[in-house]
Protein backbone atom coordinates (compact mmCIF):
# COMPACT_ATOMS: atom_id res chain seq x y z
CA UNK A 1 0.00 0.00 0.00
CA UNK A 2 1.06 3.66 -0.57
CA UNK A 3 0.35 6.64 0.67
CA UNK A 4 0.52 10.66 0.11
CA UNK A 5 1.11 13.20 2.94
CA UNK A 6 -0.61 16.08 0.75
CA UNK A 7 0.67 18.37 3.90
CA UNK A 8 3.87 18.04 6.06
CA UNK A 9 6.00 21.15 7.76
CA UNK A 10 8.93 18.54 8.12
CA UNK A 11 11.32 21.58 8.52
CA UNK A 12 9.65 22.91 11.37
CA UNK A 13 11.49 23.02 14.45
CA UNK A 14 10.15 19.92 15.93
CA UNK A 15 12.42 17.81 13.07
CA UNK A 16 15.32 19.37 13.63
CA UNK A 17 18.09 16.82 13.06
CA UNK A 18 15.52 14.51 12.73
CA UNK A 19 14.40 14.88 9.08
CA UNK A 20 16.05 11.33 7.88
CA UNK A 21 14.99 9.07 10.47
CA UNK A 22 11.27 10.12 9.88
CA UNK A 23 11.30 9.86 5.91
CA UNK A 24 12.88 6.18 7.08
CA UNK A 25 10.17 5.59 9.13
CA UNK A 26 7.52 6.87 6.74
CA UNK A 27 8.77 5.09 3.86
CA UNK A 28 8.96 2.24 6.16
CA UNK A 29 4.83 2.80 6.83
CA UNK A 30 3.90 2.81 3.29
CA UNK A 31 4.29 6.74 2.89
CA UNK A 32 5.79 7.28 -0.85
CA UNK A 33 5.20 11.23 -1.49
CA UNK A 34 5.68 13.65 1.09
CA UNK A 35 3.76 17.26 0.01
CA UNK A 36 6.12 20.18 2.65
CA UNK A 37 4.57 23.58 2.28
CA UNK A 38 6.58 26.65 2.88
CA UNK A 39 5.16 29.28 5.07
CA UNK A 40 6.83 32.66 4.52
CA UNK A 41 10.30 33.70 2.52
CA UNK A 42 12.10 33.20 5.30
CA UNK A 43 11.91 28.99 4.62
CA UNK A 44 11.58 29.02 1.03
CA UNK A 45 15.02 27.87 0.46
CA UNK A 46 14.45 25.85 3.48
CA UNK A 47 11.79 23.83 2.24
CA UNK A 48 13.75 24.03 -1.39
CA UNK A 49 16.79 22.68 0.22
CA UNK A 50 15.56 19.68 2.23
CA UNK A 51 13.56 18.92 -0.76
CA UNK A 52 16.08 18.78 -3.16
CA UNK A 53 18.09 16.29 -0.43
CA UNK A 54 15.07 13.67 -0.29
CA UNK A 55 13.25 12.29 -3.01
CA UNK A 56 10.08 11.37 -1.85
CA UNK A 57 9.39 15.28 -1.00
CA UNK A 58 7.74 18.12 -3.28
CA UNK A 59 8.25 21.38 -2.31
CA UNK A 60 5.20 24.11 -2.34
CA UNK A 61 5.71 27.80 -1.31
CA UNK A 62 3.49 30.42 -0.16
CA UNK A 63 2.71 33.31 2.24
CA UNK A 64 0.22 31.76 5.50
CA UNK A 65 -1.91 34.20 6.59
CA UNK A 66 -0.63 34.35 10.07
CA UNK A 67 3.04 35.10 8.19
CA UNK A 68 1.54 38.02 6.36
CA UNK A 69 1.38 41.32 8.83
CA UNK A 70 5.47 40.59 8.53
CA UNK A 71 5.40 40.25 4.51
CA UNK A 72 6.00 42.88 2.21
CA UNK A 73 5.15 43.43 -1.62
CA UNK A 74 8.72 42.30 -2.18
CA UNK A 75 8.38 38.79 -0.89
CA UNK A 76 5.73 38.10 -3.88
CA UNK A 77 8.79 38.62 -6.38
CA UNK A 78 10.78 35.99 -4.26
CA UNK A 79 7.78 33.65 -4.25
CA UNK A 80 7.60 34.22 -7.98
CA UNK A 81 11.16 32.87 -8.54
CA UNK A 82 10.29 30.02 -6.41
CA UNK A 83 7.19 29.14 -8.20
CA UNK A 84 8.88 29.10 -11.28
CA UNK A 85 11.54 26.29 -10.40
CA UNK A 86 10.01 22.94 -12.24
CA UNK A 87 10.00 20.97 -8.88
CA UNK A 88 7.75 23.37 -7.61
CA UNK A 89 4.40 21.41 -7.02
CA UNK A 90 1.85 24.25 -5.66
CA UNK A 91 1.44 27.75 -4.63
CA UNK A 92 1.23 27.19 -0.86
CA UNK A 93 0.49 27.39 2.14
CA UNK A 94 -1.75 30.21 1.59
CA UNK A 95 -5.10 31.54 2.67
CA UNK A 96 -7.10 33.22 5.42
CA UNK A 97 -7.32 32.55 9.31
CA UNK A 98 -9.87 34.70 11.08
CA UNK A 99 -9.29 32.85 14.25
CA UNK A 100 -6.86 35.08 15.88
CA UNK A 101 -8.90 38.61 15.87
CA UNK A 102 -5.39 40.47 15.99
CA UNK A 103 -3.95 39.53 11.99
CA UNK A 104 -5.03 42.24 9.92
CA UNK A 105 -7.63 40.91 7.39
CA UNK A 106 -7.19 43.46 5.19
CA UNK A 107 -3.33 42.81 4.65
CA UNK A 108 -4.33 38.62 4.76
CA UNK A 109 -6.54 39.17 1.87
CA UNK A 110 -4.27 41.29 -0.02
CA UNK A 111 -1.41 38.66 0.18
CA UNK A 112 -3.93 35.92 -0.88
CA UNK A 113 -5.43 37.48 -3.83
CA UNK A 114 -1.79 38.30 -5.29
CA UNK A 115 -0.80 34.67 -4.57
CA UNK A 116 -3.99 33.16 -6.30
CA UNK A 117 -2.91 35.47 -9.01
CA UNK A 118 0.25 33.67 -9.37
CA UNK A 119 -0.97 30.35 -9.35
CA UNK A 120 -3.37 31.59 -12.51
CA UNK A 121 0.41 32.58 -13.99
CA UNK A 122 2.20 29.46 -13.48
CA UNK A 123 -1.32 27.08 -13.71
CA UNK A 124 -0.88 25.62 -10.55
CA UNK A 125 -2.95 23.87 -7.44
CA UNK A 126 -3.29 25.65 -4.50
CA UNK A 127 -3.00 24.71 -0.72
CA UNK A 128 -5.42 26.50 1.19
CA UNK A 129 -5.81 27.44 5.18
CA UNK A 130 -8.94 28.42 5.89
CA UNK A 131 -9.59 28.50 9.36
CA UNK A 132 -12.85 30.17 10.06
CA UNK A 133 -13.10 31.77 6.88
CA UNK A 134 -14.21 29.30 4.62
CA UNK A 135 -16.91 31.65 3.03
CA UNK A 136 -14.63 34.49 2.34
CA UNK A 137 -11.95 31.95 0.26
CA UNK A 138 -14.50 30.47 -1.72
CA UNK A 139 -15.61 34.69 -2.36
CA UNK A 140 -12.31 35.12 -3.45
CA UNK A 141 -11.86 31.46 -5.58
CA UNK A 142 -14.94 32.53 -7.74
CA UNK A 143 -13.39 35.97 -8.51
CA UNK A 144 -9.84 34.61 -9.39
CA UNK A 145 -10.48 31.30 -10.41
CA UNK A 146 -7.09 28.82 -10.00
CA UNK A 147 -6.70 25.15 -11.65
CA UNK A 148 -8.19 24.04 -8.05
CA UNK A 149 -5.71 22.74 -5.09
CA UNK A 150 -6.29 21.39 -1.33
CA UNK A 151 -8.72 22.83 1.31
CA UNK A 152 -5.98 22.06 3.89
CA UNK A 153 -7.48 20.60 7.50
CA UNK A 154 -10.48 21.09 6.40
CA UNK A 155 -13.00 21.60 8.63
CA UNK A 156 -16.18 23.57 6.89
CA UNK A 157 -20.20 22.39 6.85
CA UNK A 158 -21.22 19.92 3.82
CA UNK A 159 -22.37 22.92 2.09
CA UNK A 160 -18.78 24.61 2.20
CA UNK A 161 -17.29 21.18 0.83
CA UNK A 162 -19.22 20.71 -2.05
CA UNK A 163 -18.34 24.62 -3.34
CA UNK A 164 -14.39 23.58 -2.85
CA UNK A 165 -15.25 20.49 -4.60
CA UNK A 166 -17.35 22.51 -7.42
CA UNK A 167 -14.07 25.00 -7.53
CA UNK A 168 -11.80 21.87 -8.21
CA UNK A 169 -10.59 20.99 -4.72
CA UNK A 170 -9.76 18.16 -2.64
CA UNK A 171 -10.73 18.06 1.01
CA UNK A 172 -7.24 16.98 3.32
CA UNK A 173 -8.15 15.12 6.30
CA UNK A 174 -5.90 13.92 8.92
CA UNK A 175 -5.10 13.68 12.84
CA UNK A 176 -8.38 15.57 13.89
CA UNK A 177 -10.39 13.09 12.43
CA UNK A 178 -9.40 10.76 14.51
CA UNK A 179 -10.73 11.97 17.63
CA UNK A 180 -14.53 10.58 18.40
CA UNK A 181 -15.58 13.34 19.64
CA UNK A 182 -15.40 15.37 16.26
CA UNK A 183 -18.37 14.29 14.94
CA UNK A 184 -19.41 16.59 12.25
CA UNK A 185 -15.76 16.33 10.90
CA UNK A 186 -15.88 12.67 10.83
CA UNK A 187 -19.49 12.60 9.50
CA UNK A 188 -17.81 14.15 6.32
CA UNK A 189 -15.08 12.24 6.66
CA UNK A 190 -17.52 9.09 6.02
CA UNK A 191 -19.72 11.12 3.23
CA UNK A 192 -18.31 12.83 1.20
CA UNK A 193 -17.77 11.90 -2.49
CA UNK A 194 -15.03 9.12 -2.20
CA UNK A 195 -13.21 11.22 -5.18
CA UNK A 196 -13.08 14.32 -3.17
CA UNK A 197 -10.64 13.00 0.06
CA UNK A 198 -6.79 13.39 -0.02
CA UNK A 199 -4.74 12.63 3.12
CA UNK A 200 -2.81 14.84 5.42
CA UNK A 201 -0.71 15.22 8.46
CA UNK A 202 -0.18 18.76 8.86
CA UNK A 203 3.48 17.38 10.81
CA UNK A 204 4.41 18.16 13.70
CA UNK A 205 0.84 19.73 14.10
CA UNK A 206 -2.85 18.20 14.64
CA UNK A 207 -1.63 15.26 16.14
CA UNK A 208 -3.78 12.39 16.52
CA UNK A 209 -5.89 10.59 19.29
CA UNK A 210 -3.62 7.76 19.70
CA UNK A 211 -0.57 9.63 20.10
CA UNK A 212 0.37 10.86 24.00
CA UNK A 213 0.15 14.14 25.03
CA UNK A 214 2.23 16.71 23.44
CA UNK A 215 3.65 14.46 20.90
CA UNK A 216 4.17 15.72 18.10
CA UNK A 217 2.43 14.34 14.78
CA UNK A 218 5.04 12.84 12.12
CA UNK A 219 4.67 11.60 8.28
CA UNK A 220 5.57 7.72 9.63
CA UNK A 221 1.44 7.92 11.45
CA UNK A 222 -0.50 8.67 8.12
CA UNK A 223 -1.66 4.99 7.73
CA UNK A 224 -2.47 4.82 11.38
CA UNK A 225 -4.81 8.03 10.30
CA UNK A 226 -5.80 6.41 6.96
CA UNK A 227 -7.21 3.47 9.19
CA UNK A 228 -9.75 5.50 11.03
CA UNK A 229 -10.89 6.48 7.32
CA UNK A 230 -11.08 3.37 6.62
CA UNK A 231 -13.48 2.31 9.39
CA UNK A 232 -15.55 5.52 9.01
CA UNK A 233 -16.31 4.58 5.21
CA UNK A 234 -16.56 0.82 5.93
CA UNK A 235 -13.80 -0.18 3.73
CA UNK A 236 -10.10 -1.72 3.88
CA UNK A 237 -6.91 0.53 4.21
CA UNK A 238 -5.90 -0.77 1.16
CA UNK A 239 -9.14 0.80 -0.73
CA UNK A 240 -8.32 4.03 1.19
CA UNK A 241 -4.81 4.06 0.00
CA UNK A 242 -6.04 3.27 -3.41
CA UNK A 243 -8.15 6.21 -3.37
CA UNK A 244 -6.49 9.16 -1.92
CA UNK A 245 -3.36 8.22 -3.61
CA UNK A 246 -5.36 8.64 -6.69
CA UNK A 247 -6.76 11.80 -5.41
CA UNK A 248 -3.56 14.08 -4.89
CA UNK A 249 -2.50 12.72 -7.95
CA UNK A 250 -5.07 13.98 -9.42
CA UNK A 251 -5.17 17.45 -7.71
CA UNK A 252 -1.18 17.24 -7.91
CA UNK A 253 -0.54 16.26 -11.34
CA UNK A 254 3.53 17.42 -11.16
CA UNK A 255 3.65 14.72 -7.67
CA UNK A 256 3.25 12.12 -10.73
CA UNK A 257 6.10 12.91 -13.07
CA UNK A 258 9.85 12.71 -12.49
CA UNK A 259 11.57 14.71 -10.51
CA UNK A 260 13.40 17.26 -12.60
CA UNK A 261 17.23 17.59 -11.53
CA UNK A 262 17.84 20.44 -9.30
Amino acid sequence: MNFIDTHCHLDAAEFDGQQTVRLAAAQAAGVTRIVVPAVSRDNFAVVAHLCSEAPICAPAFGIHPMYTDHAHPEDLRILHDFLARPETIAVGEIGLDFFIDHYDRARQEYFFIEQLKLAREFDLPVLLHLRRAQDIIIKHLREHPVRGGIAHAFNGSAQQAAEFIKLGFKLGFGGAMTYPRATRLRQLAATLPPASIVLETDAPDIPPAFLERCTPNAPEYLPRIAATLAELRNLTLADIARITTENALAVLPKLSRPRAPL
